[in-house]
């Protein structure tokens, strides 16, 4: 996973406890820094690496928005003491959450807290590309790449419902980019704030965006059978409960496109069945940039660690199943998943997994980050 130092270009403070980050790419790095709505870049300092979502559109400047975790070494590194002009680590974008926007459609998003920063990006996206009719920018492949469904009228643009869930109104990030886009695009674009903390000025809209609020608002609010896609962003506990609803009103699964930012639980003991391995090790090969590596893992030991020992350039960030940057598709042998909040089911039964996540079950596997 390349890294490359870019200066920080500007730094605007979004609330207390968040930033939006903009870099500034060489024109070398243009080609390798071209970015889709709802792509992420990976940062590193000191060793760590975290990724961080794009809040801009597509076609301008990379941007993040970074929100402080408790005792989070980066975010708050960012937060607070990064300064226009700084030196940052950053690798190119990734990521599959992003939609094709020469097609149009119906669009819902729901995001909560700091899940905003990827939703901002597709909305402002969709909405601007659509009314130009320009293609997507090249290099890059989306999740949602359907045509839109009868009915819909491309020409018109893309229409979009965000619904945003955050605590007070103060802590609601990127609350003026989001009221210049309604402004900016006022038949197309319906925004809905729900507060937890704050009464609004109807009950509907106050109170947690959980399972029992979506199943209120999102009939009342939406033509569901209309949606061509949706698109959903944040906590654990909020994209669980949406994908829930959208599955109780039925919403075809692979019109739901799902990113998580953080997961309130551990990841499950490795738990690997020993019939299916002959001996303590399997041989492992790694194809990433065109060349292969076979290295040895032990048994329990996951793929990317294994395999980082003899090719640490694999790329990484989390380790948590969550951001999807150590996605892989694993060409020959079988490995065990425990856990996977990145990738789609289509991605799974396309043989993709998360090798931060993964565990050999047979002698030899070969995975190809290439793919």
């Amino acid at each position: 996973m390349p890294f490359h130092p870019l200066r920080v270009a500007g730094i605007d403070r979004l609330c207390a406890d968040a930033v939006a980050v903009t870099f500034e790419v060489p024109p070398e790095l243009s080609s390798a820094f071209r970015f889709g709505p709802g792509q992420s870049l990976t940062v590193r300092r000191d060793g760590e690496r975290r990724t961080y979502s794009i809040c801009a559109p597509a076609g301008a400047a990379p941007r993040i928005g970074v929100r402080e975790v408790p005792g989070g070494v980066i975010s708050r590194w960012i937060v607070h003491d990064l300064r226009p002009g700084d030196l940052v680590d950053v690798a190119p974008p990734t990521g599959t959450f992003t939609p094709d926007l020469a097609a149009g459609g119906r669009h819902v998003l729901i995001a909560a807290g700091s899940g905003i920063t990827p939703v901002l990006s597709i909305a402002a996206s969709l909405l601007e590309r659509s009314r130009a009719g320009a293609s997507p920018p090249a290099g890059w492949l989306g999740r949602a790449g359907r045509r839109p469904s009868a009915g819909v009228a491309v020409l018109g643009g893309a229409e979009v419902t965000l619904f945003y869930g955050n605590r007070r109104a103060d802590t609601v990030m990127f609350a003026e980019e989001l009221a210049d886009l309604k402004d900016r695009y006022p038949d197309r674009l319906e925004l809905v704030h729900v507060l937890s903390r704050e009464a609004r000025e109807s009950e509907l809209f106050s109170g947690r965006l959980d399972a029992q609020r979506l199943r209120e608002l999102v009939p009342l609010l939406v033509d569901v059978p209309a949606v061509d896609h949706w698109w959903l962003c944040g906590p654990f506990g909020m994209v669980t409960d949406a994908t829930t609803v959208l599955g109780e009103l039925g919403v075809p699964a692979g019109r739901v496109h799902r990113e998580l930012f953080w997961v309130d639980e551990a990841p499950p003991p490795p738990v690997r069945p020993e019939a299916l391995v002959d001996g303590p090790t399997s041989d492992v090969t790694v194809v990433l940039d065109g060349r292969r590596t076979t290295v040895p893992v032990p048994d329990g030991v996951t793929l990317l660690d294994g395999a980082q020992k003899s090719r640490p350039d694999l790329p990484f960030a989390c380790k948590g199943g969550v951001c999807g940057t150590c996605r892989a598709r694993v060409t020959d042998g079988e490995v065990t998943m425990r856990r996977n909040f990145a990738l789609e089911q289509a991605e799974v039964d396309a043989g993709f997994v998360l090798t931060c996540q993964s565990l050999p079950a047979s002698p030899k596997v070969v995975i190809d980050f290439d793919q």
